[in-house]
């Protein structure tokens, strides 16, 4: 009823039934990323603290798990470091755009950029942009990739391993589509399949993608555990910070500087 609807908002309100089937109920409700109101007599199935109670038409409601980011004031101050620093990385590092353009176009046959279907916010797709590291024709060769994949171009090996291949994700950033930090974002198929095997999954695109993340900073990126970094990216989610936003950023900084990107093929 939540896809068939696009519901934003699931109230439950039963009575008569076991606690299991409603947990159940609200475990389905948050993998399909719409926000969950419980009617407080099955109160003692909250566990998480950060509740707020509301109302409905005199009804008393619990919300369940309100993080930080559904507060619009966190939001707007969220938005505004990622213009800042969106703006700041692109004026600063307009030359090195330029080169890693002409690299790109001397090495091997076909654009610079390289656009790709991602779902975002909400469920939304939009077109995520890299810089194009692998073969034209790559994408027909196979799907995830793997260490010493062999579509990968030589400059495109290098702008993988030093993470330069998102450079152009900052253009998503001040685009509105992606945030500088949050869980990275997906192609649609991984996340209809993901959505299916791993509990909660959806609950990722409740905030925008980020072009770095808790996850990221922590090594989990390329071919490793999609459970693991789905719990990183909701721990990320459910202990929003600002100062959170600024300590990953940095991470993400000095991992780059220092050449510390795990995974990074």
């Amino acid at each position: 009823m939540i896809r068939v609807t696009r519901a934003d908002e699931v109230l439950i309100a039963l009575s008569g039934r076991s606690s299991q089937d409603l947990l159940d109920i609200v475990a389905l409700a948050e993998d399909e990323a719409v926000s969950v109101k419980v009617y407080p007599d099955t109160f003692q199935l909250i566990t998480n603290n950060e509740v707020s109670i509301g109302d409905l038409s005199g009804l008393p409601l619990v919300s369940v798990k309100n993080t930080a980011l559904d507060n619009p004031y966190n939001r707007a101050l969220k938005r505004g470091l990622d213009i800042v620093v969106a703006t700041l990385v692109l004026l600063a590092g307009a030359p090195m755009l330029l080169l890693i353009a002409l690299a790109i176009r001397l090495d091997s046959r076909g654009p610079i950029f390289f656009l790709q279907e991602r779902v975002g916010m909400d469920n939304r797709p939009f077109w995520v942009i890299k810089f194009r590291t692998m073969q034209v024709n790559a994408e027909s060769q196979g799907t995830w990739t793997t260490a010493n994949d062999p579509r990968v171009t030589r400059v495109g090996r290098f702008l993988r391993r030093t993470s330069l291949d998102e450079f152009p994700q900052f253009i998503n950033v001040l685009m509105g589509e992606m945030s500088v930090v949050g869980p990275r974002p997906e192609q649609p198929r991984w996340v209809e399949q993901f959505s299916q095997q791993i509990p909660r999954y959806m609950r990722r695109h409740k905030e925008k993608a980020g072009l770095t993340g808790w996850a990221q900073v922590n090594g989990l990126r390329g071919d490793t555990s999609i459970e693991e970094r789905t719990r990183y990216d909701l721990y990320y989610i459910e202990n929003w910070s600002l100062l959170f936003d600024i300590k990953i950023i940095l991470r993400t900084a000095a991992n780059f500087l220092t050449g510390r990107q795990e995974n990074a093929y």
